[in-house]
């Protein structure tokens, strides 16, 4: 019977089927080397995957938080003395407002003619004044070059009259560093069902009315003072208040429920949030105008218009709540597992590469076993015995580096 003909090679390796084999190295290094990145693996998905991400919890990141805001306190303006109803703005306690600290006022103005008071629109003639944009940033160009004042011509425009002139200096109201901002905070994780509000639960009204807020003396206080903010931002207040900015009060809610409602508590930080453009040259700081309209004695529409400095204040709530989960901690149990086993993969490199005796271990570890044959029945009971015997245990070398390949 002729033998069977050989099938192609890379047939063959097609259809090649792998499976482990465990050799046992006595080597202090590679072991060495094992265990230490075992324990490294090990000791990183309990000190940090696990304690310090609490990987084993399901996380709510959903937040729904509401809040209430109510600034107080009175202060000298000018000759002026102003309460929360004249500085705050808007009035409504929500969690963005300004708190006005210093004010450009226009008053008596009435839709009419009358010299713009920018100085790029100065002229001679009334040449002069056609061959520029026909708005400004007071009203529309007539087209005329009328007198300003005496000594100087601009050109007309039509709009509120007179126009206004924001460059004339105006006091600061610096007691304003004094005053006290209340913030009432309702958040819910609404994946637990878990409700929580920022007041101290066992403060009473008089306790809470004399407490003000300290990050190590009274961190849970919600009573705080606006030159503190500026200064837990690290601002200087009395700056501040000249030009204007926006400040930060970011208010955060991570919960770890496997544990007791009351160790649920808020954590304050400050901080300046129009940073990067307080120092442009063409818009520093904060400001917006609005106006105030009224009916003059003879019916005449008036308004005062106000361009306001001031601070404004933004109250950021986040946060997210975490409770035990089975899935979450069999998931990352058996990632840990799994991930011993870089172990071997590095042990295995350092083995067949780079120790000394490297081919041995690669002899030892790869060997190529072909698909065992039914030898043909041999005639007496004793003619092929003592050759399948010596078939089985004949062995020979793969052409394959390293690897050894029993005949069977």
């Amino acid at each position: 019977m002729p033998p069977p003909r050989p099938q192609p090679s890379c047939l063959s390796d097609f259809f090649a089927y792998e499976t482990p084999k465990s050799v046992v190295v006595k080597s202090w290094v590679v072991g060495a080397v094992n265990r230490a990145v075992q324990l490294l693996i090990l000791s990183y998905f309990i000190g940090w995957v696990f304690l310090h991400e609490k990987a084993y919890q399901v996380r709510d990141t959903t937040l729904e938080s509401s809040v209430v805001t109510k600034v107080k306190g009175v202060g000298r303006y000018g000759d002026r003395v102003l309460d929360t109803a004249d500085y705050v703005t808007p009035p409504q306690g929500t969690s963005v407002f300004v708190v006005v600290t210093r004010q450009i006022l226009t008053e008596n103005q009435a839709q009419g003619v009358c010299p713009e008071s920018e100085a790029t629109y100065r002229c001679a003639t009334d040449r002069d004044c056609r061959g520029k944009s026909l708005t400004t940033g007071s009203g529309v160009l007539t087209g005329r070059c009328v007198p300003y004042n005496d000594t100087l011509r601009t050109c007309e425009i039509r709009g509120w009259c007179p126009p206004e002139v924001d460059t004339v200096s105006v006091p600061v109201m610096l007691e304003a560093e004094n005053f006290t901002l209340f913030i009432k905070n309702s958040v819910r994780f609404p994946l637990f069902g878990f409700e929580k509000a920022n007041l101290p639960p066992q403060a009473s009204a008089e306790e809470l009315r004399r407490c003000r807020f300290h990050p190590e003396r009274q961190p849970l206080c919600p009573i705080l003072r606006l030159g503190d903010v500026a200064r837990f931002a690290g601002q200087d207040f009395a700056a501040l208040a000249t030009t204007g900015g926006v400040l930060g009060i970011k208010i955060g809610w991570v919960c770890d429920l496997d544990r007791s409602w009351e160790l649920c508590l808020p954590r304050y930080s400050f901080t300046r949030l129009d940073g990067v453009t307080r120092h442009s040259p063409s818009s520093p700081g904060y400001n917006f105008r609005h106006a105030r309209y009224y009916r003059g004695h003879n019916g005449t529409e008036l308004r005062t218009l106000t361009k306001a400095f001031g601070i404004r204040f933004d109250v950021l709530v986040y946060g997210n709540a975490g409770k035990f989960g089975i899935v979450p901690t069999l998931i990352n149990t058996v990632a840990a597992f799994t991930s011993i086993g870089v172990g071997t993969v590095l042990c295995d490199i350092i083995l067949l590469n780079f120790l000394k005796g490297a081919e041995h271990y690669k002899a030892r570890k790869f060997e190529e076993v072909p698909e065992a044959s039914v030898p043909p029945a041999p005639s007496s009971p004793t003619a092929g015995a003592p050759r399948a015997m010596g078939d089985q245990g004949r062995e020979k070398q793969s052409t394959d580096s390293g690897t050894s390949s029993l005949g069977l």
